[in-house]
């Protein structure tokens, strides 16, 4: 079956651990950012998948200095979360069914265009687990991980993020199964640093602009330097996003961003794609 749905969303710890500091004047832009999680999750649910891809950053939780792959995707028969302190969090410890048979067709279609490294095991950090806690609520929905390495330098190639998400769309339409994808990251944020909770606005809606028009040119041109200097160590999620908009093929048809939660300490985005 083709891809049938195909969006990405910001994956902040703060999203979910940090809800009770949100200052009296915001909690309705707190609230209406929650109430676009659940509108994404009833845009999924109504294109009835049987398994959901969620491509995402790590964060050291699986993957070290000595162990760093481009890319890996999970094939495990579950997957627990989160790896983090469920109260710092604000996410209940649970079990995420997979899908191994399926990871295993996709792992060994898309190894003939891509060298994916492949794992049996593997715990959620929140870059995957606060999604998961909007978009699949009850657990219940099969999920394949998917990381790019965003985190530990040499990073993997933005040029390499889009040949990915193009392998990924060829690989799911030779499946029979209804596949969700969705990217998690980013954009600008400086995570664990002096100035977490900074949020460089014009940086965020030059990259969204280029997002949401589908310019793969325009997305593939960052430089990681430029990028760890205006959009801070978190913008290195980007992968995540070009892989997504190479799989959809397509530009933004739906889209939400606010920049005034920042106790987050990011700008909260969420965007579907059209697939074509």
């Amino acid at each position: 079956m083709p891809l049938v749905y195909a969006g990405v969303c910001s994956h902040a710890p703060g999203i979910t651990g940090r809800k009770h500091l949100v200052d009296q004047a915001s909690l309705s832009i707190r609230d209406e950012f929650y109430k676009k999680f659940d509108e994404m999750r009833q845009q999924i649910e109504s294109t009835r998948p049987d398994a959901m891809v969620v491509v995402a950053a790590e964060h050291f939780a699986n993957f070290f200095m000595d162990n760093m792959p481009a890319f890996c995707m999970g094939m495990a028969d579950f997957y627990d979360g989160p790896i983090e302190d469920e109260k710092w969090l604000g996410i209940a410890k649970t079990r995420i069914p997979g899908n191994p048979e399926l990871s295993l067709r996709l792992i060994k279609s898309i190894m003939q265009e891509v060298d994916l490294a492949y794992a049996q095991e593997w715990k959620f950090d929140h870059g995957i687990i606060v999604p998961l806690h909007f978009l699949t609520p009850k657990y219940n929905l099969p999920v394949i991980p998917v990381n790019i390495n965003c985190q530990g330098p040499p990073l993997t190639p933005l040029h390499r993020a889009k040949i990915f998400g193009e392998v990924l769309r060829r690989t799911f339409d030779e499946v029979p199964e209804r596949i969700a994808l969705i990217g998690t990251g980013g954009i600008s944020h400086w995570p664990c640093t002096p100035d977490s909770g900074k949020i460089n606005h014009d940086w965020d809606a030059r990259f969204l602009n280029q997002f949401l028009n589908h310019d793969l040119k325009g997305m593939t041109s960052y430089s990681d330097e430029e990028t760890y200097t205006e959009a801070g160590q978190g913008g290195f999620e980007i992968r995540t996003f070009i892989t997504v908009s190479a799989a959809a093929n397509g530009p933004g048809d739906w889209h939400y961003y606010t920049a005034e939660l920042p106790v987050f300490a990011v700008g909260c985005t969420l965007a579907r794609l059209m697939i074509n």
